[in-house]
């Protein structure tokens, strides 16, 4: 029997393990298909930090999450075997040095059969993650939800940073260019070509005022259709959001998407050979409500909810 996240019926919710949805906690990874953890780092922010604080928070307001997403039908639970294997110990003070240390617990995680499910953390998590899934699936396909293209070449000098991921991601092949895929792309810019030069090397955008008053289920198809089967990685930054629906994060910007739509992309890319996915940039401090760090739990439920062997019901 996989796994099962502890029912608010059997223990309340604001009681209970401090895990994801209070799944079960895990120090091996033998059996399990999906691996939840988090990256509690902001040394690779230029506005806002506290996303450090981003999976203590996401895990504590998952818990209100049952597990059967009654809109679609997804019963991931039922079919594969989730648990949560906790956080890496990134090196606080040291930005190179924990993007090392991310790259190489990811390479010993990936030596199990399973999908990781990260939870941020700033965006420049996610370079040393696509350094692992590339050294295993090679070059991959890339969803990225995002306000920012994050294509910088230096950001004070530093060239890995969480304005630089995708830049890096293209330069060292770690993704493939013409399934590249931004989505939600806004705001001010340090030069005309900060999203321009991107789509130059192939990349596809889609910016947030071209999607304003959409459906984006038809959007998720076309990119799911476009991927076809080829290995799949999703990165959501949660300031893809308006700050109506999401306040707390590092770098918010006007006109994003909404929750709505947030949840109509994810649900239109199920098919999609998925081999990893993160949620970066929650950042509590700005997050008084928790509102913030709930919508980000339930996004990432429904990643959970598009993972290949999950059971409809």
């Amino acid at each position: 029997m996989p796994n099962q996240p502890i029912s608010g019926n059997d223990l309340a919710r604001f009681s209970g393990p401090g895990t994801f949805m209070r799944l079960p906690a895990a120090s091996r990874m033998n059996d399990l298909d999906v691996a939840v953890l988090g990256v509690p780092m902001d040394i690779g922010t230029s506005w806002r930090s506290g996303t450090r604080f981003g999976p203590k928070q996401v895990r504590n307001e998952s818990a209100m999450i049952r597990p059967y997403n009654l809109q679609t039908g997804a019963a991931p639970f039922d079919s594969l075997q989730v648990a949560d294997i906790g956080d890496l110990a990134i090196n606080t003070f040291s930005l190179s040095d924990s993007l090392h240390i991310i790259a190489e617990s990811y390479g010993a995680i990936l030596k199990h059969n399973l999908i990781p499910m990260a939870i941020g953390g700033d965006h420049s998590i996610t370079l040393p993650i696509l350094r692992a899934i590339a050294a295993k699936h090679g070059p991959v396909a890339l969803v990225h939800v995002d306000a920012h293209a994050d294509v910088n070449d230096e950001m004070f000098g530093e060239r890995e940073t969480h304005g630089t991921v995708f830049r890096r991601a293209h330069e060292e092949g770690l993704i493939s260019a013409s399934k590249t895929y931004q989505i939600g792309l806004r705001g001010t810019g340090y030069t005309a070509e900060d999203f321009t030069e991107a789509a130059g090397w192939g990349f596809q955008q889609f910016l947030a005022p071209e999607l304003w008053g959409r459906d984006l289920s038809q959007l998720g198809a076309e990119v799911r259709r476009d991927i076809g089967d080829t290995p799949t990685y999703i990165t959501y930054d949660i300031d893809s959001l308006d700050p109506a629906f999401a306040p707390g994060t590092g770098t918010p910007e006007i006109g994003g998407l909404t929750t709505a739509q947030a949840m109509q992309l994810i649900r239109a890319l199920r098919g999609l050979n998925i081999v990893g996915c993160d949620l970066v940039e929650v950042s509590p401090p700005y997050d008084t409500s928790g509102n913030t760090a709930l919508v980000a739990a339930n996004l990432l439920f429904e990643l959970l909810c598009i993972l290949p062997g999950v059971t409809y019901r």
